[in-house]
C-alpha cells in the first residue's frame, strides 16, 4: 500500500518545478536539519510516492546534471530516468571532467537510457561523430534541436565529411531546429526536413548557394531567423509557408533580397539596399533597416493588411521612402528613424512634405514615432500651406516625436501646434531632446518655446 501523498508535495515538482534531486536530502541527510524547511520538504520521502508520478517527475526534469545526480541516488530512480521528455547539456558540463569515457560517450549513454526524448539542447563541445551516434538512437522521436556548433573559425570542421551539419540530416522528424555559431560555406547534406515549421540560425558565416540549398530542404517552414549572419550578398528564398521571418545581415549593408512567401504576416530585415517582396497580402508587421549601408530600392505588393511599419538607417534613397509610404497608406503604427536621402555618397535632408497630404494619405495612423529628418520635413515653409481650420487627423491617438536641431523653432512649434489641434483623439504627445548642442545660439529660444508648449498642453504633452 503507498502512504497518502499531500497535493502540495506534487505542486512543487509538477509546477513549482523543483529539481527532483533536492530529494536525496531526505535520504542522505537523515538526523540534519534540511535547507528546504520552509517548504516542508523535509517530512516526505519520494519512496511514498507511487512510480506513475515518479516517472511523472522526473519527466519534467531536463539538466544532464540533475539527471547523473539522480541516476547514483536509487535503482527506483535509475529506472525512472528512462521516462525523461527533454535532455539539455550546458556548456560547462565536462570543463572539469577526469573520467576515462570520452564526453560524446556520456552523453550518448545518457540518450541511449532514454525511450522517447523530444528535445535535445547542447551547448557543450562535441564531434561530428558523436552527433551522429546521438541522433540515430533519438531519430524517430526528437522533435527539437538545439546545438551550440562554435565552428566559425573552423573551416576544416565544416568541409570534414561527414559535418556536424551533414549528421543533422538523420533527425528526419525535427519540428524546430536551432544552431549556434554556423559556418556554412558549403550546401550542407539534408534531403528534407518535411515537419520542420521553425529554423533559427545565430551567429553565421554563410555562401549564398549553401543557404539556398539548407532552405530547399525545409519546404515547410513557418518561422525563420537568421541572426547576425554575414557572407551573403544576393539572398533568394521561396517558402510557402513561411508567416514570421527577422533577417538580420551584417558587414557593408549592400545585400540583396529576394522573398517569396505569399503567407508571410511578420518580416523584419536588417542590412539589404536592395528589396523584393512581392506577394504580400497578409503582411501585418514590417521592419526595413539598414544601419551599415544604404537603402535604394524596395519592390513590395500591396500592403492592405500592413499595421506596423518601421523603417531605419541612415540614407535612404528618397524613392525608397516614398514609396514604403505610399503602400503603408492603411498603417496603424508608423516608425521612422532615417536620418539623410540622396543617392550614393550624397547625403541630403529630406525634402519638404505637405502635412495635409501626409496625414490624409494615412488616415488608419493611431500611432506616430517620428525622428529628425522626416519631422524637419513636416516643419518646411510651406508644409503647413494646407492646414484647414476643419481638417481633423482622426485616428492619431499617440506621438512621440524626436528632435535634434534648434533650428527653425518657430516651424517646429507650429507644426506641433497643428497637429495637436487637428489630432482631436491625441491622448500622448512625447517630444525627445536628442543630442542638440545647447551652445548653439537658437537653443535657448528653442527651449523656451518648447517649454511654453508644454506648459499650455501640460495633459497631453510631456518633454523627455
Amino acid at each position: 500500500m503507498y502512504k497518502k501523498v499531500d497535493i502540495g508535495f506534487l505542486f512543487l515538482f509538477l509546477f513549482l518545478e523543483i529539481p527532483p534531486c533536492v530529494c536525496v536530502l531526505s535520504s542522505i541527510n537523515k538526523g540534519k536539519k534540511s535547507s528546504f524547511s520552509s517548504l516542508s520538504l523535509s517530512s516526505y520521502r519520494m519512496e511514498s510516492l507511487p512510480d506513475a508520478i515518479v516517472q511523472c517527475i522526473f519527466s519534467h526534469m531536463n539538466n544532464a546534471k540533475d539527471v547523473a545526480i539522480c541516476n547514483c541516488v536509487s535503482k527506483r530512480w535509475k529506472e525512472s530516468l528512462p521516462f525523461i521528455r527533454s535532455l539539455y547539456i550546458p556548456r560547462n558540463s565536462f570543463d572539469n571532467h577526469t573520467g576515462i569515457d570520452h564526453p560524446d560517450t556520456i552523453v550518448w549513454k545518457m540518450i541511449s537510457s532514454i525511450v522517447k526524448l523530444e528535445e535535445l539542447v547542447v551547448y557543450s563541445p562535441f564531434s561530428s561523430t558523436g552527433l551522429a551516434s546521438w541522433l540515430l538512437l533519438v531519430s524517430s522521436s526528437l522533435r527539437h534541436l538545439e546545438l551550440r556548433l562554435d565552428n566559425l573559425a573552423e573551416y576544416q570542421s565544416c568541409i570534414e565529411s561527414p559535418s556536424k551539419l551533414d549528421c543533422i540530416s538523420a533527425a528526419k522528424n525535427l519540428e524546430s531546429l536551432k544552431l549556434w555559431g554556423v559556418l556554412m560555406v558549403k550546401s550542407p547534406k539534408w534531403d528534407a526536413f518535411p515537419k520542420l515549421q521553425t529554423l533559427e540560425i545565430v551567429g553565421a558565416r554563410l555562401e549564398d548557394p549553401a543557404l539556398t540549398a539548407a532552405l530547399q530542404a525545409c519546404p515547410n517552414l513557418k518561422n525563420l531567423l537568421l541572426l547576425g549572419c554575414e557572407g551573403v550578398k544576393s539572398v533568394s528564398i521561396e517558402l510557402l509557408h513561411l508567416e514570421q521571418c527577422k533577417l538580420d545581415f551584417y558587414g557593408g549593408g549592400n545585400y540583396s533580397l529576394t522573398l517569396t512567401s505569399p503567407k508571410i504576416e511578420s518580416l523584419e530585415i536588417q542590412g539589404c539596399s536592395w528589396i523584393r517582396v512581392r506577394e504580400t497580402t497578409r503582411l501585418r508587421n514590417l521592419s526595413i533597416s539598414n544601419t551599415a549601408g544604404r537603402v535604394y530600392m524596395v519592390d513590395f505588393g500591396k500592403l492592405a493588411a500592413l499595421e506596423f511599419l518601421s523603417i531605419r538607417g541612415v540614407q535612404w534613397c528618397w524613392n525608397a521612402v516614398s514609396k514604403m509610404l505610399h503602400l503603408a497608406s492603411e498603417v496603424k503604427h508608423l516608425y521612422m528613424k532615417v536620418e539623410f536621402t540622396g543617392d550614393f555618397d550624397n547625403l541630403q535632408p529630406f525634402p519638404e512634405v505637405d502635412f495635409v497630404d501626409f496625414f490624409n494619405s494615412h488616415p488608419q495612423l493611431q500611432k506616430f514615432d517620428i525622428h529628425g529628418a522626416m519631422f524637419a520635413a513636416l516643419c518646411q515653409k510651406n508644409s503647413l500651406k494646407n492646414v484647414q481650420s476643419g481638417f481633423v487627423v482622426p485616428c492619431l491617438e499617440e506621438v512621440v516625436i524626436t528632435i535634434r536641431s534648434p533650428l527653425n523653432a518657430e516651424q517646429k512649434i507650429s507644426t506641433l501646434e497643428s497637429l495637436l489641434k487637428s489630432g482631436k483623439a491625441i491622448k500622448s504627445m512625447a517630444i525627445r531632446i536628442l543630442q542638440m548642442r545647447s551652445s548653439h545660439s537658437s537653443a535657448d529660444d528653442f527651449f523656451d518655446e518648447i517649454c511654453r508648449f508644454q506648459r499650455m498642453n501640460h495633459k497631453i504633452v510631456r518633454i523627455e
